[in-house]
């Protein structure tokens, strides 16, 4: 590691080369947990409106619904409809 650095600093262009595709690695890397995270986002509120619609299906109070899913009460009434 130490040689590879020494290799690297001794020749700017090197260097920034190197240094251009460190950032696009870590730019990329980036993007996959965004999106990783915004799926697991998506994916559980699906969860939650499909349970607010069995509760819905068993007849409970919207507000109990709400309260049980963390739905708002407002999406739980739009359900119902």
């Amino acid at each position: 590691a130490v040689g590879r650095l020494l290799e690297l600093s001794a020749d700017e262009k090197t260097r920034m080369l190197y240094e251009v595709r460190e950032k696009a690695r870590r730019d990329e890397a980036a993007k996959i947990k965004t999106a990783h995270r915004k799926g697991k986002a998506e994916g559980e509120a699906k969860e939650r409106i499909g349970i607010a619609k069995n509760l819905l299906g068993m007849n409970l109070p919207p507000a109990d619904i709400a309260k049980a899913t963390g739905l708002p009460l407002e999406e739980i009434k739009k359900l119902r409809q």
